[in-house]
């Protein structure tokens, strides 16, 4: 038996330890283009996380095809999961509980796994445990960081999210501000598209950006609350491209970079001040992103406590999934077996 600390409930458990076994989960992750499988110990502890790439199939039409990307899901999932096992040294019936990605995402792609994941609940009788993606990427954290506790504020940006969320447990949380139109990611890439990088823009976008210098200046917009809007920002860079196809595109990048970075920093400082807490995760896709890393790390002259992700937990992986199944799990959640996809859920 071995002694772990749960911390699911703050208020209930914080000041108490509880005897029970290593938790084993094996998370699914098929939202997008990633076919991703991990298994997972005590919720912090990376026993094996493999991913299947779609990018290099997706990047000829300069986008995800979510056709293309469910058929290529249903190609890997059983060869991953296999993977994943044996990287482990596990067998199924060493896992504990099952835990999917079900919303949001591709309505067809979250299907694929959702699918897989209970007719494998059924088969070796484990329960079954959904989880949200979103949710996914701020425990991600929780594997960088193994000191890392609730309540904390989370910027969370990702190629289809965009949000300012009060984590007050692992398990509980508030929305403060999120976009009011494109999520950051999908900003990236399509100026990444007008000015002729292609896809996935956002690292490519980064990498150029290194290149810039400063001087171009773009809109930035603001609300009384702490929403976003990236859609001025993305059609500014557009019709300056447009008018000046010659313009200098690593300094045109730097540029954009500078303005959705103040944007981001602003509502987050807004956040933390409204909400008095001193502690910042970043998460999501765009969190790998080195100038908004770089920016965000001088808030610790401030006084805040900066948390991000290992590189390779910023996109969509299992691992993550299964980190926060397992806080899903110990705090008492189950599903049926009807648990279906649901691409639009919230957090």
């Amino acid at each position: 038996m071995k002694e772990i600390s749960l911390n699911v409930n703050c208020n209930i458990w914080k000041e108490r330890k509880v005897i029970m076994n290593d938790i084993i989960t094996l998370g699914i992750e098929s939202s997008c283009d990633e076919t991703s499988v991990a298994v997972i110990k005590n919720g912090r502890e990376i026993l094996s996380n493999v991913i299947d790439s779609q990018i290099k199939i997706h990047e000829q039409y300069g986008g995800v095809v979510p056709e293309i990307a469910s058929r290529n899901h249903i190609q890997a999932i059983s060869r991953v999961t296999k993977k994943a096992l044996e990287i482990a040294n596990i067998t199924f019936q060493d896992i504990d509980v099952i835990t999917p990605t079900y919303g949001p995402g591709l309505v067809g792609a979250l299907l694929v796994g959702v699918s897989y994941a209970k007719a494998l609940s059924f088969a070796i009788n484990k329960p079954l445990v959904g989880v949200n993606h979103i949710a996914g990427h701020i425990a991600a954290n929780y594997i960088t960081h193994k000191e890392l506790q609730p309540p904390f504020v989370c910027l969370l940006i990702s190629g289809g999210n965009t949000q300012l969320v009060l984590v007050k447990d692992y398990t509980e949380f508030e929305m403060l501000g999120k976009t009011r139109d494109d999520a950051i990611g999908e900003a990236f890439d399509k100026v990444a598209r007008v000015v002729g990088l292609g896809y996935p823009g956002g690292p490519k976008m980064d990498k150029l950006a290194k290149d810039g210098k400063e001087g171009i200046e773009l809109p930035r917009t603001y609300f009384e609350n702490l929403d976003f809007s990236f859609s001025g920002i993305k059609t500014a860079v557009i019709n300056l491209h447009h008018k000046n196809p010659d313009i200098n595109k690593a300094d045109l990048c730097l540029g954009f970079e500078n303005a959705i970075t103040e944007m981001l920093l602003k509502n987050t400082q807004k956040a933390l001040k409204q909400t008095q807490i001193n502690t910042l995760v970043l998460a999501g896709g765009v969190s790998a992103n080195c100038y908004i890393r770089k920016a965000f790390e001088k808030l610790e002259n401030e006084g805040i406590k900066v948390y991000k992700p290992d590189l390779a937990l910023c996109t969509d992986n299992a691992a993550m999934i299964g980190s926060a199944g397992y806080y899903n799990y110990i705090a008492g959640k189950r599903d049926e077996l009807s648990l279906n996809a649901i691409p639009n859920l919230k957090l």
